[in-house]
């Protein structure tokens, strides 16, 4: 009986890959070291001992043997990264023209959302980098430009955390759903998608895009009518930074801007990440599990800032991101003059407290995704016509939903009721 080919799970990775996943590597061994240092000083913090120089180190013979485990793990990590980074170039060029496949794009999607701030802050080659793009291929504006399909209708189509933009292409039972493709074909859009580090800061990530948009109206080879975005989870919040920051800097894009259609997004906030915040204040409060917090702590900027919905930098600069506080958001209305639209997801078959709050879509709230907030002068304000509500539908779902791709296409049509 013939067994059946073995798939390679390194067909995926590319040379940067490989001193990409090194770096990761030796960074985790330096953690773990930290975090056994820490529960040992704990301990013997507890019997009286006196620790070391730091705080959560250990003096003496103990202190050296995890000083020297550091110093061998950094040693050795940085021999290897010299190693690959000669080797990297002289790897690539049999890559160039390979395109990287969906698994692969799709791990590297899921560790920017988890830790994309600390890959970008270490120069890790696995940090993902901004990019508009058309086709499957970046945009390069300094090179040129060959759109001949292009319209005057720029979709704009922004991925959640965690993902990335070939994830709009999805599938419900076995038929292709891609809201992009739908909405140029039935309504002449040109859909261009973004691809972003949903690691970072949301508000980061803000100024990036609102300065790439400005790019795309100076150099689209035809005229811009119409800059419309559908805007997935933490996109949404994204999108409301990006033109806060370019009405701020007098940017001539959002004077294109028409629609915004929002899917499952956390205007403010999602509680997982709350809860996330709870574990960091309960892990923390005894020396026996204290060096354990530094788990919580490896969860990126862009995870915490959904913790209440950031999206200016006023939001975060200037404070511990992991100190539990309340919501002290500076409150940014939705675009004026743009229209807006919200669409919220839930799990249960109807509406309900339970429904609203807690269950949701699994990741998002209702009142969340439709921009209600217990006090009025904070709640969103979108019209009653502009919010729907997918029911039995999960937050990923969204993107895959026969329905909202409808709803979306129905909204969008000129002249809808």
């Amino acid at each position: 009986m013939t067994k059946p080919a073995t798939q390679n799970p390194l067909k995926h990775l590319r040379a940067a890959d490989l001193r990409g996943i090194a770096q990761l590597a030796t960074q985790a061994t330096t953690g773990v070291t930290h975090i056994a240092e820490g529960v040992h000083q704990s301990v013997w913090k507890t019997l009286g001992a006196p620790g070391g120089k730091a705080p959560g180190q250990a003096r003496g013979i103990t202190g050296l043997v995890y000083q020297s485990i550091r110093r061998v793990t950094q040693l050795l990590g940085q021999g290897v990264d010299t190693l690959l980074a000669r080797l990297q170039p002289m790897l690539e060029s049999a890559e160039d023209a390979r395109p990287g496949t969906p698994e692969r794009e799709a791990v590297l999607a899921a560790l920017n959302g988890v830790m994309g701030d600390r890959l970008l802050q270490s120069n890790n080659p696995l940090a993902t980098r901004m990019t508009l793009r058309y086709r499957g291929e970046a945009l390069d504006w300094q090179a040129p430009l060959s759109l001949p399909q292009a319209t005057g209708k720029v979709l704009l189509l922004i991925h959640g955390l965690c993902m990335n933009d070939l994830q709009w292409h999805a599938q419900h039972k076995g038929q292709v759903v891609d809201h992009g493709e739908a909405l140029a074909s039935s309504l002449g859009y040109t859909p261009v998608y973004l691809r972003y580090n949903s690691g970072l800061h949301t508000s980061e990530n803000g100024h990036q895009l609102s300065t790439m948009l400005e790019q795309l109206v100076t150099h689209w080879p035809v005229p811009i009518e119409d800059i419309t975005v559908v805007a997935h989870s933490m996109g949404g919040l994204l999108t409301r930074s990006a033109f806060h920051y370019a009405k701020v800097e007098g940017l001539r894009w959002p004077a294109y801007l028409k629609n915004i259609v929002f899917l499952g997004t956390p205007h403010h906030g999602a509680p997982l990440e709350r809860a996330g915040n709870w574990v960091d204040v309960i892990l923390g409060s005894t020396p026996y599990t204290a060096p354990f917090a530094k788990l919580g702590h490896l969860r990126s900027a862009g995870i915490t800032d959904l913790r209440y919905g950031h999206v200016l930098d006023i939001d975060w600069q200037g404070h511990d991101r992991f100190h539990r506080k309340p919501d002290s958001r500076q409150f940014v209305p939705l675009p004026e003059g743009v229209a807006c639209y919200a669409v919220a997801a839930t799990l249960a078959p109807k509406r309900g407290t339970l429904a609203d709050r807690l269950i949701g879509d699994g990741l998002v709230p209702l009142h969340s995704a439709l921009g209600q907030h217990d006090d009025p002068q904070r709640s969103l304000e979108f019209a009653k016509t502009s919010q729907w509500i997918a029911y039995r539908t999960g937050h990923v779902a969204l993107l895959s939903s026969p329905d909202v791709m409808r709803q979306i296409v129905q909204w969008l049509t000129p002249g809808h009721a």
